[in-house]
Order: structure tokens, then sequence, then C-alpha cells
């Protein structure tokens, strides 16, 4: 991934290339506070017919270079076909024009304007048009930000709009239904394994009926402005326009692009609604949110802020703590939520919400700080729903798993910021594919007859490899693993973006070759009924009409799919916290866009908080609890094993004896042994009704465990205790 953006420095040379033409006309706009560089030859990925140097329709490997050649009575002709400009337009501050022809606007450029939504799908695929289209798979309705294709070139799902090669005037035509003021545009060229096409400069119209158009104009030449596009697949490149249009449609007309590939693009258009009485489409209705909470993003600096806001506003609920450091040294925060704070309370299951493992998928974070305002603010005006919860319930979420990641996205911005920068750690290391492969030693000891007698079905220790001072690992993954080891969580979800999807373990597919395989794990009844209780409850995802992110269609299968049947991942957090701990962890997908802008962050808080809410309750409404005790004693029995008949997997009992085992409504034999006491088994039902359903236990000491312990105690042996042990070696003997 190649994060450089374009700038009035980068084209310069093409400028002057392209007015050494005559009939030439090229503007040349520079995003706003930018100092990239050019592009360097080794930054492109390779391609078989990459020319040495630009020829009509293309860029050389060393330097993007436009040259727009127009033929006297083809400018004629054009100009006869344009209109004036509309009198809504609104004026911009003065654009003057540099010795070198390009267009030198004000210092400072904000776009001021949010995405007209064609990356979060808000502009249907009916509101995209195009001159021509080389597939279906190449449609218009593929012309969208960040799109990502299909792993086979032509497929029904590729990764951009593509003209066909005939096409002499390409255009991709956005219909925003209402008047809007568009204020600029961002591209990106064709995502694709296989091809590597993309535009490198294009034209600008407007209209408001679609029949009648006009143009962008440099005004220092009063022709149509050309703005300078991209120089790699995926690199968002923005434009502003000199001067914002009122218009209801706009088009992107390609007049360049990489020679020897096709006129394609993804695009997102900047734009800013309007009101206009005459207008007659219903207006659609504004993205809000009936709470009152802080939209907006937060980097590292206003997170922290925040976070102290509402352990301030809630003390007696919340407690903020650090589990560890980024590889740049920004702490690891966590906010606590529970009637009492930094303590765990006998038979109260701990939660965990973990987001941003990848740090340019940013909604995961934001609807983590939201929900902790809203936790706060609804426990304080008494809200029975959120009181109960707090009260059962102790709740952990660490919105920024990869903060040094995070801030380079933020860095870039919502639009700015394409499909994997800031996705890695500070060393490049993918948090979800760096903790410890634990699947590998259980299949081969499944394999080989040693589970469960030999090998343990859970709590699998790390291996050797991963222990090592020089083992690739990242200190945010060994931060969260020792957090992992020192709560006796029982459930948890990772959030993540990009998709609209929930998933669950095994994300590991079991044969080691296949990219995709459905993995399921002994625990499958669970980890289906928990995704789909995200999955039912989230608003985007129960959307009747709503059409696939990108390349699959998950609504087909209720919107969860089994990880390793998606995409094989070595080493996930799902996986691990599966079989090293007893918290069962699935992986939401939270929405299409990875990074939506600010704007859309109220609408995706009420997609998600009810399932936010639902899903936090599960832990306390299905499967059994209860408590392993010592039956003379009454104390809890730290570390006893609770096994159910039919599943091969077990889990432990925390430190204070308590237990929580996750299962779906049935009769199950339950079976606590610890070391040192005598196994006992029981029947437990678990019924539709709201749970969980108590299930407890009290263990008898062995007679060798009873006479260690008085010997260690220098007591005497009771006769009952002489009596068995005599019995017990005459058996032996």
């Amino acid at each position: 991934m190649w994060g450089v953006l374009l700038t009035v420095a980068t084209f310069a040379p093409a400028v002057r290339q392209g007015l050494e033409t005559p009939g030439a006309s090229v503007l040349s706009l520079a995003p706003p506070r930018t100092t990239e560089t050019p592009i360097s030859a080794s930054a492109l990925p390779s391609s078989p017919a990459q020319p040495p140097a630009e020829k009509k329709n293309g860029a050389s490997r060393q330097h993007v270079r436009i040259r727009v050649i127009k033929k006297k009575k083809v400018i004629v002709k054009k100009r006869k076909k344009l209109s004036s400009p509309s009198p809504l337009v609104t004026a911009r501050p003065p654009v003057t024009t540099s010795p070198a022809g390009t267009i030198d606007l004000p210092e400072v450029q904000e776009p001021g304007c949010p995405p007209l939504g064609l990356e979060s799908l808000r502009v249907s695929d009916n509101q995209l048009d195009a001159s021509s289209s080389q597939s279906v798979g190449l449609g218009p309705h593929r012309g969208r930000l960040n799109i990502q294709s299909g792993l086979e070139d032509g497929d029904l799902y590729d990764g951009a709009w593509c003209a066909e090669e005939q096409d002499a005037e390409p255009w991709l035509q956005v219909d925003a239904r209402h008047p809007v003021r568009f204020a600029g545009i961002i591209t990106q060229g064709r995502n694709s394994i296989w091809r590597y096409d993309w535009v490198t400069s294009y034209k600008v119209q407007f209209s408001n009926d679609s029949r009648t158009w006009w143009g962008s104009r440099n005004r220092s030449t009063g022709m149509d402005a050309v703005f300078p596009a991209n120089s790699d697949p995926e690199s968002p490149v923005l434009n502003l326009l000199p001067e914002p249009q009122v218009a209801r449609f706009i088009r992107l007309l390609p007049r360049t692009w990489l020679k020897g590939g096709a006129s394609c693009l993804r695009a997102e258009i900047l734009a800013c609604p309007v009101s206009d009485p005459s207008d007659p489409f219903p207006e659609t209705p504004a993205l809000a949110s009936s709470d009152p909470l802080d939209f907006r993003h937060h980097n590292y600096k206003a997170m922290r802020k925040l976070m102290k806001q509402v352990n301030e506003q809630c003390p007696n609920i919340t407690r903020v703590y650090s589990i560890g450091k980024s590889y740049q040294g920004l702490k690891l925060y966590v906010m606590e939520m529970s009637d009492h704070p930094g303590e765990h309370e006998l038979g109260e299951p701990e939660v965990r919400y973990v987001a941003g493992m990848h740090g340019n998928e940013a909604l995961g974070r934001e609807l983590l700080l939201l929900l902790m305002q809203f936790l706060c603010r609804e426990f304080l005006r008494g809200n029975p729903r959120v009181t109960r919860l707090l009260k059962e319930t102790r709740i952990h979420l660490l919105p920024s798993m990869n903060p040094d990641g995070y801030e380079t996205a933020f860095r870039r911005g919502s639009e700015m910021v394409g499909w994997a920068e800031g996705r890695w750690n500070q060393q490049g290391i993918d948090l979800n594919h760096n903790f410890a492969d634990l699947n590998t030693p259980l299949w081969e000891a499944e394999d080989d007859g040693l589970m469960p007698d030999t090998v343990p079905n859970h709590h699998l220790p790390m291996p050797t490899y991963y222990t090592l001072p020089n083992a690739t690992v990242a200190p945010e993954t060994r931060a969260v693993i020792e957090w992992m080891e020192r709560i006796p969580f029982v459930l948890s979800a990772n959030l993540h973006g990009g998709e609209l999807v929930v998933s669950y373990p095994f994300d590991m597919t079991r044969t080691p070759w296949a990219a995709r395989e459905l993995t399921p794990t002994p625990d499958d009844p669970v980890f289906r009924w928990l995704s789909t209780v995200y999955a039912g409850t989230n608003w985007a995802m129960q959307e009747p009409d709503r059409r696939p992110c990108h390349n699959q269609d998950f609504s087909l299968h209720g919107n969860i799919i089994n990880g390793a049947d998606w995409h094989t991942v070595p080493g996930s957090m799902n996986d691990f916290s599966y079989l090293h701990t007893n918290c069962f962890e699935i992986t939401v997908e939270l929405s299409c866009d990875k990074f939506p802008h600010e704007n859309e962050l109220p609408q995706e808080w009420e997609n998600n908080k009810e399932a936010l809410l639902t899903y936090l309750e599960q832990q306390v409404r299905m499967g059994i609890a209860g408590f392993v005790r010592d039956k003379d004693t009454e104390l809890g029995i730290a570390d006893a094993v609770i096994a159910v008949d039919g599943i091969n997997h077990d889990v432990t009992t925390a430190w204070g004896g308590d237990y929580w085992r996750l299962l779906t409504p049935g009769d199950y034999m339950v079976t606590a042994s610890a070391e040192g006491y005598h196994s006992v088994t029981r029947s437990c039902r678990v019924t539709f009704e709201e749970g969980p359903v108590p299930c407890n236990f009290h263990l008898t000491k062995t007679p060798k465990q009873r006479l260690r312990e008085l010997l260690a105690a220098g007591a005497k042996v009771p006769p009952d205790l002489r009596r068995r042990l005599e019995r017990l070696r005459g058996q032996k003997d």
C-alpha cells in the first residue's frame, strides 16, 4: 500500500509538458495541508506493459505526466454543449494564476463539505451511471472509493468502474437526487490483483437535469479545468473545485490514463446539502441520534480526555486503567464499568470489547467511546436496563488496541487514509495475525489421539517459539495477552470495519494449504448464537434492501460466517482467546466504510447501539454458572475444570471458585474436577428462559490430599482417614 498524495509540486513537470502543446489546458490542484513527495519508480507495482515514457494516454514509471491534446473543432463542439453556470454558484476567495500557468488556490483549503456517500453506500447503485462499462462487474455501481474486488478478475464484483476501451469520451455520473453544493472529488485507481488501471487526469461537469451540462472552469483561461488524478491504484487523491458548484448531477470525464491500462476509477464526491423549496424529491432525513453524545473522531489526546471526563462524571461505576504501551509508547487505556469497579466480584462475569486492532478501522473506537458515555449517562438517569447490566456484569472497553496506527490514519483523514494505511502497528505487524497459533498443536494432538487425556482441550500453553526474546510479538499483543490471563473474561467481541458481517471461530483453516474452509469449534452452536445476536440486532445488517459492501453477500446467510470459511487467519485473537482462556470471542465487521466521516457517526451509533447492549447481556442470559466449593470448608476451588459431556472443550473456575459456561438450551451432563478432589457429575438443564442456570458443585478431597494437608500442618491423622488409607493399600496389594 502506498499512502502518497499527489500535489502541485508532483504535477509541475506534467503541467509544463502539457502547456507546450497548442490548445492544451491543464489545471493542477493541491490537496490541503500536504507536503508529500512524488512517487518513485520503486513505489509502483511492476507491470509488463509499462512503457518508458508517456504517449497519448499514459504515464511513465518515473514521472506522472499529463498531455492533453484537443483538436480545435472538438473544442468548438464542446463549447456549444456547455450552458452558463448555475446562478446558485457560491463564490470562493479569489483564484490567481501562476507564471507557469497553474492555478494558485488560497493557502488554506478546507473541503468543508462531507462525502456524498459513495463509499458508505448511502448513494445507491441506481444513482450511478456511466457512458459505458467493460462488464457488469466493472459497472458504474463499482466506482466507489475503497471498493474491493473479488479474487477472480472479471467477476460480478470487480474493483472499479471501467469504461470500454473503444469509448473515446468516457464518463462516470452521480445523481445526488437533490441540488447540492459540490466541493471536491476524491479518486483512486482500480483495485485488482491482476491488472493496473488508473486515471491520470479528468474533467468535471455539472447539470440540474442531466441534459444541459457545464464544466468547472480554469478562471485564468476560461477553458474547462483538467484535474490531476492518480499515479497508483490505491492512494486517494483529493481535488477541490476552484468554485463550488450547486447542481444535482456531477460527471467525471477521464482524459488520460495509464499507458496499457484502461479508464478505471473509484471515487467519492464531497458535497454540502442546500435548501431548495422547488425540489420535487423529498429530502433525505439527516443522520442523527437522540442521544446527546460526542459524535466526532478522537485522536489519542482527545480519547484520553474523553475517558477522563466520563470517569469524573461517573466515578462510582467507572475506572480507567492501562494494560501496557504501544510500540511508540502510547498507553493502551481501558474503561472499566461496574457497580464495584476495580474488583472481581464473586459470581459476576467479566466481558470485554476490543476495538482499533487495525488502526485505520476507526468506527469501533468511536462506538466504544460512545458506549461508555451512554452507559454513564443512562446510569445517572436511572435507566433500569443499564443499571442492571452494570450491577450484574463487569465491563471492560479497550477502544484503541493499535493507537500508533490510528494516529497515522487520523492524520490523513476519513476519506484520504485509503484501505490499508494505519492498519498495522508502527513495527509493520498486523496484530490480528500476531497471537500464538494454538490451533496447530490442538489439531495435532487430536490426530495423535492425545486429546484430552494427555493434552488438555483448553488453556493450551504458549508454544516455546512464541516466548523467545527474539519472537516477533508486538508490545500491543503481549499487553492484551497478559490482560486476558489476568482477568477471567467470559465473553468478548473484537470490533473491525470494512464489511458488514459477524465472524466466529475458528479463524484458521484446519487444512494448512486451504485459503478458506469451514472449520467450526466444538462450541459451534454457541458461537453461531452469539453471532446471530449481534447481527440480528444491528440495524444496518438487517436492512432488507442493502447491497453487499464489496464482493460477498453475507445477508444470504444471516450476516454471520465461520471465520475460516471466509478467509484463513492464523494467529487470530478470537482463536487464541478460545484456546488459551475461558473467553468466547467473535469479530464484528461494523461498516462497509472503515473510517466513516464524522457526520455518519450518529447513524452508525444508532445502527449498533442495541446490538452492543444485547451482546453484553448474553453472558447473564445463556448457559450455566455457579461455584465449585470444597465440601468441608465451603471455600471456592480455583482452576477446577468444568467439562460438558459431548463438547470437547472445557473451562475452568476463577480464583474464587466461580465459573460461567455458555451453552445453548438443552440438557447437559456436567462434570467438575480438581486436583486432590473426587470428581462430581450432575445434570444441568439450560432453558429458553433468561439465565444463566445455577449449577453448583461441592467436591470432597481424596484421602491422599487430606493426608498431605494434615501432615503439612503437623496434625494427627483421624481414625476414619487412617482406615480409608489402609483399605486403599489393601486394594493395591
